[in-house]
């Protein structure tokens, strides 16, 4: 009897503790029905059968526990899920493809494994691979792209010579790089043989040299980034 009623206790408890959100499950009305059919039979003196009862309930209660935790880690693994589609679609807003591709494209198939695992039923996985979707996306930002254009001003305002162009930080930070501007933009200047022959007004391309992103013609009330950071 003292073992009947253990097990009685133990399906209680498992039952309060594992069914908070998923305990209307066929398992546990079954462990509650057979718990209530073994505290009938035992309070009639049937022992044996108080015994049979409870031994399912138990197994039954067990399934139920099980089932809940398979639905929540499913849950967990969904909301996962949501959260890093939302910080994608984010990332897709502040143009991180561009500005930051190796932590986006990270992000963008870490999901996809996430989605696949979600498919095949691993919850676990699913959730590992959606955090790590998010955790990739944690040092991206909203930034100004560097610029891909310049549209040169008078010598005497900003010394705008290809020499000091490239100096620029927004540029390639670095004056010995002025000749990539010029290469790039000779065909615009009346004597493409000249490099000092820029004028005024002359729109200026800026090539990329490491592959990074520039985008738009330079503003100076914007603020840009530093070229090679």
């Amino acid at each position: 009897m003292k073992k009947v009623a253990a097990i009685l206790v133990s399906v209680f408890f498992m039952s309060s503790v594992f069914a908070i959100s998923y305990k209307n499950n066929t398992y546990q009305k079954l462990a509650d029905e057979y718990a209530k059919k073994a505290e009938v039979a035992l309070d009639a003196g049937q022992y044996d059968d108080a015994v049979d009862y409870s031994k399912k309930a138990e197994e039954n209660a067990e399934l139920s526990k099980a089932y809940i935790q398979m639905m929540m880690a499913r849950q967990e693994a969904e909301d996962a899920i949501k959260l890093a589609k939302t910080q994608i679609a984010w990332a897709e807003q502040v143009d991180a493809p561009n500005t930051f591709p190796m932590a986006y494209t990270s992000a963008t198939e870490n999901l996809q494994n996430a989605e696949t695992s979600f498919n095949g039923e691993d919850w676990a996985k699913a959730t590992e691979y959606a955090k790590a979707s998010m955790a990739a996306l944690d040092g991206v930002k909203e930034v100004t792209p560097l610029p891909a254009l310049y549209i040169v001003r008078p010598w005497a305002e900003t010394k705008d010579c290809y020499w000091n162009i490239s100096g620029r930080p927004y540029i390639y930070n670095n004056p010995l790089l002025w000749e990539n501007l010029y290469q790039a933009n000779k065909s615009k200047m009346p004597k493409p043989e000249d490099p000092n022959l820029i004028h005024p007004g002359m729109k200026m391309t800026i090539p990329s040299l490491t592959g990074e992103y520039r985008s738009g013609t330079y503003d100076p009330k914007k603020t840009y980034g530093t070229y090679g950071e």
